[in-house]
């Protein structure tokens, strides 16, 4: 085995946590280093254009992917299944390189709502125990919307993020959210303009008596400078986001928001290719020294470090901290133990718009999320769950993030899978069509979580993850009733037929169908060590000098998208270590 010189801090992944964790650190003179298992990429020359738009590339064979042959992770439905690899991307993008998902993310920039944070809490208070399932296991995150809020705002000023404020100092604004917490300042860019399928919905949604706004985005409206100096560039709507990186350097990430100056800094240095495959520990168990790695030459690599930062896609968080024997293993059948706990995902439902000829949608203009609009009634505990008889919620979205020709067209009911009929489908409704769409929140359960596989191991003769997950009967209430009102609007909006696609009672997880990659939970914060993994500033209750940030610390799923959350919580963890932890380590919240 190979042994480097140490260094002050090691960061596991360089996606956007490890990127925010990097940029901070360095500052304050310590020597970073960063461990990314795949390669390096930058805007240019990896996304430039036009090689950039390439479909088949990067939608269909998942250029920017994790590769599946050499690490994969197993599924099965529940404990009396035997798991079996995930070979080929269907359910979720498992993100790979300089980056991360934080390349291919579609820039749906939100903010959690107050209750979000401290749901347990809020949903006991407001409906009683009782209320919820009784293997549902949902928790507070152990912080408050108000202690978040500062760093919301910062993650949003690094993205140069676009929209309209709906409660600005606790005033609420017409145009904007009005079930939002309020915001100090208001978003650092204005939305970007609405494209003409979400102006469709946002008039029917007003019709209904809805409050319709701006998705936040983080795809640029306009040129705009960060707090680093960095510069991005107005997006233009060219409809090749997600699974793709940004040739406009419009959307954020962390190659467009941080690494032009974090690349520059003398005391932070960046190893691609080497794959961490354990987090070593002192004699006593209590205290990290450092990482394994392999290395691009397959050398087994020591590397020491003071401070351990886990900085991976969540998945992979969880893995290694079981691999490594940090925390206590979570035990289903007996509810005990806090690694892999609390597995959550998203539950999404469409409704397909089609109009006659004589209204022109042309769905290849789109972003990401810019230029797309909103609803917010029934997310959260934005209403009265009582009558309806389910926990959490979602948002119903309208428009389109673009027409790419092999995976959003969409067909009328009805088409035939191949042939000249088909081609006359295609033909006649491929420029008048746009979609409504629910995104909806996953609770916690206590069968639904992540272990070691005892089957299948990945190219380095290690243990595969093994997820144990399907959707229970609350979320199917609950996409029913988002769905039944995403359908009303739609209705409203006078189209010329719909179709509808929606996960119904008895309908299992399915990983051949594309959602989201908003998987969540495994390495958990919350208050205690009995039951969480990972105190308030995501340090990790049983070895102090290791932290675990993105959204593996979610106790469970929320109806918005994840990425707003997880940098907001990483800044609040950052700060802590570089005000209180380096000049006294030791656990920063008493168990």
């Amino acid at each position: 085995m190979i042994r480097m010189k140490p260094v002050d801090v090691v960061i596991v992944g360089f996606g956007w946590t490890g990127a925010i964790m990097g940029i901070e650190l360095v500052d304050t003179g310590l020597k970073v280093l960063a461990l990314e298992r795949g390669a390096y990429r930058d805007t240019s020359p990896d996304f430039t254009y036009p090689h950039n738009a390439d479909e088949l590339a990067y939608g269909i064979r998942g250029e920017l992917f994790q590769p599946l042959a050499r690490e994969t992770v197993t599924i099965r439905h529940n404990l009396n299944e035997t798991a079996v690899p995930y070979r080929q991307y269907g359910s979720f993008l498992l993100g790979n390189n300089v980056g991360g998902a934080g390349i291919h993310w579609n820039g749906q920039h939100y903010r959690p709502s107050p209750e979000d944070l401290e749901f347990h809490s809020h949903i006991s208070k407001r409906y009683g125990d009782k209320f919820m399932p009784a293997d549902m296991q949902i928790q507070d995150y152990g912080v408050t919307y108000d202690e978040l809020e500062p760093f919301l705002e910062q993650f949003e000023y690094l993205c140069g993020t676009s929209g309209t404020a709906g409660n600005l100092n606790g005033e609420i604004k017409e145009g904007g959210n009005p079930f939002e917490g309020p915001r100090k300042k208001a978003y650092p860019n204005p939305a970007v303009k609405n494209n003409y399928g979400a102006q469709l919905f946002a008039d029917a949604a007003r019709s209904k008596g809805y409050k319709p706004f701006p998705q936040p985005s983080s795809n640029a409206s306009q040129p705009y400078t960060n707090p680093h100096g960095v510069r991005l560039g107005p997006c233009n709507l060219c409809g090749y986001c997600e699974r793709f990186g940004c040739f406009m350097y419009s959307k954020a990430s962390p190659q467009t928001t941080i690494l032009p100056v974090l690349m520059r800094k003398p005391n932070f240095e960046l190893r691609t290719h080497s794959h961490v495959t354990k987090i070593n520990l002192d004699s006593s168990g209590k205290r990290a020294t450092g990482v394994t790695y392999i290395d691009a030459q397959g050398q087994q690599v020591e590397q020491p470090a003071d401070l351990v930062i886990v900085a991976a896609f969540q998945m992979h968080n969880t893995r290694l901290m079981l691999l490594s024997g940090i925390g206590k293993p979570y035990d289903p059948n007996t509810g005990k133990g806090v690694i892999g706990k609390n597995y959550a995902y998203q539950m999404m439902s469409n409704v397909t718009v089609f109009y006659d000829k004589d209204v022109a949608i042309n769905p290849f203009i789109g972003a990401g999320s810019g230029g797309n609009v909103i609803i917010d009634e029934f997310n959260s505990d934005h209403f009265d769950h009582g009558p309806h008889g389910f926990v959490g919620g979602g948002y119903i979205l309208g428009g389109q993030t673009g027409g790419r020709p092999i995976q959003q067209l969409l067909l009328p009911p009805g088409t035939p899978g191949w042939g000249e009929k088909w081609k006359r489908a295609a033909k006649d409704s491929y420029l008048h069509t746009t979609g409504v769409q629910t995104h909806g929140s996953v609770m916690s359960y206590r069968d639904r979580y992540l272990d070691l596989d005892p089957t299948y191991k990945d190219a380095f003769g290690q243990p595969l993850l093994r997820i144990t997950f399907d959707w229970h009967d609350n979320e199917y209430k609950m996409t029913r009733f988002l769905t039944d009102r995403a359908q009303e609007i739609a209705d409203a909006m006078k189209p010329k037929q719909t179709s509808q696609t929606i996960r119904k009672p008895g309908d299992h997880y399915d990983v051949r169908q594309y959602q989201t990659t908003h998987t969540t939970g495994g390495v958990i914060q919350g208050t205690s060590p009995e039951t969480s993994a990972l105190n308030r500033f995501q340090q990790n209750w049983d070895v102090h000098n290791v932290f675990v940030t993105g959204a593996s610390a979610f106790p469970q799923n929320l109806g918005y998208n994840p990425t707003g959350l997880i940098g907001g919580l990483t800044y609040m963890s950052v700060k802590a270590i570089r005000e209180t932890y380096l000049k006294n380590p030791g656990p920063l919240v008493q168990a």
